[in-house]
Protein backbone atom coordinates (compact mmCIF):
# COMPACT_ATOMS: atom_id res chain seq x y z
CA UNK A 1 0.00 0.00 0.00
CA UNK A 2 1.34 3.77 -0.90
CA UNK A 3 -0.32 6.87 -0.44
CA UNK A 4 1.29 9.93 -2.25
CA UNK A 5 0.50 13.37 -1.05
CA UNK A 6 0.46 16.17 -3.73
CA UNK A 7 -1.21 20.26 -3.85
CA UNK A 8 1.22 21.84 -1.40
CA UNK A 9 2.23 25.03 -1.82
CA UNK A 10 3.33 28.89 -0.97
CA UNK A 11 -0.08 30.41 -0.56
CA UNK A 12 -1.52 34.14 0.71
CA UNK A 13 -4.07 33.37 3.26
CA UNK A 14 -8.09 33.44 1.87
CA UNK A 15 -8.96 31.89 -1.04
CA UNK A 16 -9.22 27.97 -1.11
CA UNK A 17 -6.12 24.65 -2.15
CA UNK A 18 -6.87 20.91 -2.52
CA UNK A 19 -4.77 18.57 -1.62
CA UNK A 20 -4.39 14.93 -3.12
CA UNK A 21 -3.98 11.69 -1.73
CA UNK A 22 -3.13 9.00 -4.24
CA UNK A 23 -3.21 5.57 -3.20
CA UNK A 24 -2.31 2.08 -4.60
CA UNK A 25 -2.45 -1.30 -3.03
CA UNK A 26 -6.26 -0.68 -1.11
CA UNK A 27 -9.60 0.49 -2.77
CA UNK A 28 -10.07 4.09 -0.77
CA UNK A 29 -13.82 3.90 -0.53
CA UNK A 30 -13.92 1.09 1.52
CA UNK A 31 -11.42 2.06 3.69
CA UNK A 32 -10.87 4.89 6.85
CA UNK A 33 -9.03 7.63 5.73
CA UNK A 34 -8.04 10.49 7.36
CA UNK A 35 -6.05 14.09 6.95
CA UNK A 36 -3.20 15.02 9.52
CA UNK A 37 -1.02 17.87 9.63
CA UNK A 38 1.70 18.58 11.75
CA UNK A 39 4.00 22.03 13.09
CA UNK A 40 8.01 22.14 12.84
CA UNK A 41 8.05 21.36 16.54
CA UNK A 42 4.30 20.24 17.19
CA UNK A 43 2.74 17.31 17.93
CA UNK A 44 0.86 16.30 14.39
CA UNK A 45 -2.85 16.67 15.14
CA UNK A 46 -5.63 15.27 13.51
CA UNK A 47 -7.55 17.49 10.91
CA UNK A 48 -10.43 15.02 10.09
CA UNK A 49 -11.41 11.02 9.06
CA UNK A 50 -13.61 9.65 7.39
CA UNK A 51 -15.08 6.31 9.09
CA UNK A 52 -15.60 3.33 6.59
CA UNK A 53 -17.76 1.44 9.80
CA UNK A 54 -20.23 4.66 10.09
CA UNK A 55 -19.87 6.55 7.31
CA UNK A 56 -19.23 9.25 9.61
CA UNK A 57 -16.48 11.82 8.63
CA UNK A 58 -14.82 13.05 12.49
CA UNK A 59 -13.16 16.86 12.36
CA UNK A 60 -11.08 18.79 14.45
CA UNK A 61 -12.93 21.23 15.65
CA UNK A 62 -10.45 24.21 14.62
CA UNK A 63 -11.54 22.80 10.83
CA UNK A 64 -15.27 22.56 11.23
CA UNK A 65 -17.04 24.44 8.26
CA UNK A 66 -13.73 25.30 6.31
CA UNK A 67 -11.93 21.84 5.43
CA UNK A 68 -13.62 18.87 3.81
CA UNK A 69 -12.77 15.40 2.67
CA UNK A 70 -13.53 13.30 -0.94
CA UNK A 71 -12.62 10.85 -3.08
CA UNK A 72 -12.76 9.89 -6.39
CA UNK A 73 -12.99 6.12 -6.47
CA UNK A 74 -11.95 5.96 -10.22
CA UNK A 75 -8.71 7.15 -9.49
CA UNK A 76 -8.52 6.05 -6.12
CA UNK A 77 -7.85 9.39 -4.80
CA UNK A 78 -8.75 11.32 -1.58
CA UNK A 79 -8.56 14.51 -1.31
CA UNK A 80 -8.27 18.15 1.61
CA UNK A 81 -10.15 21.04 0.41
CA UNK A 82 -8.91 23.60 2.02
CA UNK A 83 -10.81 27.35 2.26
CA UNK A 84 -10.34 30.43 3.65
CA UNK A 85 -6.96 29.69 4.52
CA UNK A 86 -5.41 31.08 7.92
CA UNK A 87 -1.99 31.67 9.23
CA UNK A 88 -2.29 28.39 11.06
CA UNK A 89 -3.19 25.77 8.16
CA UNK A 90 0.67 26.20 7.40
CA UNK A 91 1.87 23.03 8.13
CA UNK A 92 3.21 19.46 6.33
CA UNK A 93 -0.36 17.75 5.61
CA UNK A 94 -0.58 13.76 5.52
CA UNK A 95 -2.61 11.28 4.64
CA UNK A 96 -3.53 8.10 6.36
CA UNK A 97 -5.68 4.96 5.43
CA UNK A 98 -6.63 1.67 7.63
CA UNK A 99 -9.43 -1.37 8.01
CA UNK A 100 -10.64 -0.09 10.84
CA UNK A 101 -13.03 3.02 11.90
CA UNK A 102 -15.26 4.89 14.14
CA UNK A 103 -14.08 8.39 16.09
CA UNK A 104 -11.15 7.20 17.22
CA UNK A 105 -9.64 7.62 13.55
CA UNK A 106 -9.10 10.89 14.43
CA UNK A 107 -6.52 10.04 16.84
CA UNK A 108 -4.80 7.90 14.67
CA UNK A 109 -6.38 4.57 15.86
CA UNK A 110 -6.84 2.05 13.00
CA UNK A 111 -4.16 4.05 10.42
CA UNK A 112 -1.99 1.29 8.89
CA UNK A 113 -0.11 3.57 6.15
CA UNK A 114 0.86 6.70 5.69
CA UNK A 115 1.92 9.29 3.20
CA UNK A 116 5.35 11.15 3.45
CA UNK A 117 3.36 14.30 3.73
CA UNK A 118 2.91 17.70 1.36
CA UNK A 119 3.98 21.42 2.70
CA UNK A 120 1.08 24.03 2.88
CA UNK A 121 2.61 27.56 3.50
CA UNK A 122 0.33 30.31 4.53
CA UNK A 123 1.03 33.64 4.63
CA UNK A 124 -1.01 36.82 4.94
Amino acid sequence: VQLVESGGDLVQDGGSLRLSCAVSGVPVDDYTVGWFRQAPGKEREGVLCKSNSDGDTYYADSVKGRITISSDSTSNTVYLQINNRKLEDTDIYYCAIGPYGGSWCLKEYGLDYWGKGTLVNVYS
